[in-house]
């Protein structure tokens, strides 16, 4: 029986967590206040510490503080009804699991609760939803297993949302095997998984949607977790992934300071049995097609007028360095008179002349490319994150000429049909 500490300085929330808990067959102790539960805490060692930020004597942020100096640690979720992303930003520094904010729903709060206690135990329970989404629409003909991977450790990052323009945090979270990529609400605990049953839309982003929760412009980080590997973490986010700098490079830098665990067991690696296209075969124009292959292999063409002109890239993955270095630094771009029609649509709103290259009639008015096909890889990175809305790791050959985040979704739903 697992012993889960309630610390709140309200008796009611108190007593409404210990009825709750105690259902699930939990051993529920309670402290009042920062000083009575770090006793508890030294004398009882509790699995989980579900703590309260604002209390009188020592606040929650200070108590939590001084567990990470505690011998045997707790799992540490907190909980707030002033909640705010400073605030979730601040205690996921200081160790803890998860945030959570008042008032929540008893499931969102058992779904926390669950997570914590079965981190690291391999019960895969709590996040199964989103791989259950895509075991039926993944099935491959030729199946090569993976090993399960998450993340090391709770990560942080902050930025400005780019059609939002609004800046919050991001926090990368460990999940156990089986979980799958989930997109979760900063405050509220709603939450959608990465995967294709959940596209909303992909007017210049890729958008997931699912119940009350929505968030925008997750191909970026999500070819971050395809390129590494990583087949289960949480994703801690408002309605949009920030831009970061228009490229996945602050991703690789999360992922690598965070480290990779390896989890065992295996995910299969999707491959296709036969060429699959969207759009147009014709060379010069637009399509997308992927075809068998023994590795992962994306050819981009694009094609505009001067100053931009035609640029081609080819990439051929072989592990997570060869993503970090040839496509990851590569910025979304936009054009000068595309970014005021955006505006007026009330998109954009975050695009800042350090976050995308800026194209007006004659040249690139605000920097200087990183690649001489910059623009081509960084449709490379869109396809490399919309493929992993798929569930799994993707092997085949893919050509892609002046296509978008529609004409990639397109081919995911193809693909899906015909590995049923």
């Amino acid at each position: 029986m697992s012993t889960v500490l309630v610390v709140d300085d309200e008796n009611d929330i108190r007593s409404s967590l210990r009825g709750v808990l105690s259902d699930e067959g939990l051993r529920v102790l309670e402290a009042q206040g920062g000083r009575d539960a770090l006793e508890i805490v030294r004398r009882e060692q509790p699995e989980l510490v579900l703590l309260d930020v604002w209390m009188p004597d020592i606040d929650g942020i200070e108590l939590l503080r001084l567990l990470q100096s505690e011998a045997v640690r707790p799992q540490v979720v907190m909980i707030s009804g002033h909640g705010n992303v400073e605030t979730a930003v601040q205690a996921t520094k200081l160790g803890a699991f998860d945030f959570i904010e008042k008032p929540f729903s008893i499931d969102a709060l058992l779904q926390v609760v669950n997570r914590a206690l079965s981190y690291g135990g391999g019960d895969a329970s709590a996040g199964a939803e989103g791989a259950a989404a895509g075991e039926a629409a993944t099935r491959s003909a030729t199946r090569q297993l993976r090993a399960e991977r998450t993340l090391g450790k709770a990560v942080i990052g902050s930025g400005h949302g780019l059609h939002t323009g609004v800046r919050s945090g991001l926090i990368l979270n460990p999940m156990p095997a089986g979980s799958g990529i989930v997109f979760t609400n900063l405050t509220s605990g709603a939450s959608v998984p990465a995967h294709l049953d959940y596209v909303e839309s992909t007017g210049y982003a890729t958008t997931l949607h699912r119940g009350d929760m929505s968030v925008g412009t997750v191909e970026h980080l999500l070819a971050t977790f395809h390129a590494y590997g990583v087949t289960n973490a949480m994703v801690k986010v408002q309605s949009e992934v920030p831009v970061m700098d228009g490229s996945a490079r602050v991703f690789c830098s999360l992922i690598e300071d965070a480290g990779i665990e390896d989890q065992g067991g295996g995910i299969e690696e999707l491959s296709v049995s036969e060429r699959i296209s969207i759009g147009s075969d014709d060379p010069s124009e637009e399509g997308i097609s992927i075809e068998p292959a023994d590795s992962l292999e994306i050819s981009y063409t694009l094609k505009y007028p001067e100053p931009v002109g035609t640029q081609k890239y080819v990439f051929r993955y072989a592990g997570p360095e060869s993503f970090r270095d040839e496509v990851a630094p590569a910025r979304t771009f936009g054009f000068v008179k595309d970014v005021k029609a955006l505006a007026s649509m009330g998109l954009a709103s975050g695009g800042r002349l350090d976050n995308l290259i800026l194209i007006d009639e004659e040249k690139i008015v605000n920097t200087e490319l990183r690649f001489p096909e910059e623009l081509a890889r960084h449709k490379i990175l869109d396809v490399l994150g919309d493929l992993y809305l798929l569930g799994r790791p993707v092997r085949g050959k893919i050509d892609a000429r002046m296509t978008g985040h529609s004409d990639n979704i397109a081919l995911l739903k193809a693909i899906a049909q015909a590995n049923r």
